[in-house]
């Protein structure tokens, strides 16, 4: 039996260092893998890296890392590694970007793989990121791995940038709305219901059911406001628990509209990834592996490990789809004709273009519906409010007229 010194990424996303006894390289990667750990190196003897992993660096946020992927793509086709991250770290505004370039910069001058050297960085770089970068390296195809990490950090951008373009209006429009209402019902109705108190006559149905709803929010608004943020965070608290949150996860999945998208986007990561990964030269099995760890819908992830299980067990990739019952229908046969015609890298890559726009497609058309639709809705709302006080005044009139 020998030692082997292990650098691995947890569950977590954390950086792991330790030793193992084993009698090969194959033995410690195995165990490595039963504890559900992401191996990165693996070295002979008791001696460990030097430098321990900066757990405190913090994540980069998307829009920084897809831009320095996209330039280290760039200098990497046309200089060193070592000379294009110098670069990287010359170029970076940001603290908190330069410090983990730099990091990188010196874990590759101590003659550490890329993957490794982002590694030491703690959480600056996330798992499947690094996993992709390893992969790149081991089979000679880093620069194009780099591409294809840029091609799809900066579509998410894209993506993520038309929804919230999209959603801010809305958003400022209800809240504003939300604002006036509540500002009728608990101001203005009261002031107009003591004129009414004075003359004594009966008031309409929704009159009285309007001055009823305002008294409640007058006295009652603030335990409603209370309960609300108590329930808030007893959500959050339960959703700590692993039965609670695989529950949850479940529910919104079976949502309409919202859980079709929920799973059409993680049916088009999983899909890029693993065309990746296959154009990277490496097994399908270790693709489902990475981007479990990366799922944060509890259910979606379940049932992507219940995938990597039956593909460990011999079973194809298309079947383990159709078994798990969450995934699109175009990403199951797009994944079997790939299967039937030796082309599955590109047929994944087609089906993870096509669920992007299809995404892009139906948010957007939703996203514009979503205004008309609030300004209805609260316009409505206010009519109500204002024709619950004309009304007595209008009967009042035609009372003294009469």
């Amino acid at each position: 039996m020998a030692g082997f010194a292990y650098v691995a990424v947890d569950a977590a996303g954390c950086t792991v260092r330790g030793h193992i006894e084993a009698s090969h390289t194959d033995a410690v990667r195995k165990q490595l893998e039963q504890r559900q750990m992401l191996v990165l190196e693996i070295r002979e003897g008791k001696e460990t890296p030097k430098s321990a992993p900066r757990r405190g660096q913090s994540r980069l946020s998307a829009k920084a890392l897809a831009l320095s992927t996209r330039q280290l793509a760039t200098l990497v086709s046309v200089t060193p590694l070592e000379e294009a991250m110098r670069t990287l770290v010359a170029q970076a505004d940001r603290p908190n970007v330069k410090q983990a370039l730099e990091g990188v910069h010196t874990a590759l001058l101590e003659g550490r793989g890329l993957a490794e050297a982002m590694a030491t960085q703690g959480s600056a770089f996330p798992p499947l990121y690094r996993a992709m970068v390893k992969a790149g390296e081991a089979s000679g195809a880093l620069q194009s791995i780099l591409e294809r990490l840029a091609d799809g950090l900066e579509r998410d951008q894209e993506i993520r940038g038309k929804v919230i373009a999209a959603v801010v209006y809305p958003c400022v429009l209800a809240v504003v709305a939300t604002g006036v209402v509540i500002a009728l019902m608990t101001f203005v109705v009261p002031k107009v219901v003591e004129q009414f108190d004075s003359m004594g006559q009966a008031l309409p149905l929704l009159t009285r059911a309007i001055i009823g709803l305002s008294r409640a929010m007058t006295q009652w608004g603030w335990l409603a406001a209370l309960l609300s943020i108590v329930a808030l965070v007893a959500l959050g608290v339960a959703r700590r628990r692993e039965i609670f949150r695989l529950k949850t996860d479940a529910m919104i999945l079976r949502l309409p509209m919202i859980g079709s998208l929920v799973r059409d986007l993680h049916a088009a990561q999983m899909a890029r990834t693993l065309a990746t990964m296959i154009a990277a030269g490496l097994p399908v099995l270790e693709g489902l592996n990475i981007t479990a760890r990366t799922v944060s819908n509890r259910a979606l992830r379940q049932a992507t490990e219940a995938m990597a299980e039956a593909v460990r067990e011999g079973g194809g990739l298309s079947s383990a789809m159709k078994r798990a019952g969450v995934f699109p229908p175009v990403l199951i046969h797009m994944t079997a004709s790939g299967e039937s015609s030796g082309r599955l890298e590109p047929m994944l890559a087609r089906a993870a273009d096509y669920l992007d726009r299809e995404f892009a497609n139906f948010t957007s058309v939703m996203l514009s519906l979503l205004e008309p639709v609030i300004i209805v809705v609260m316009g409505g709302v206010v009519a109500l409010i204002v024709l619950s006080i004309l009304l007595p005044i209008l009967q009042i009139n035609t009372l003294a007229m009469g």
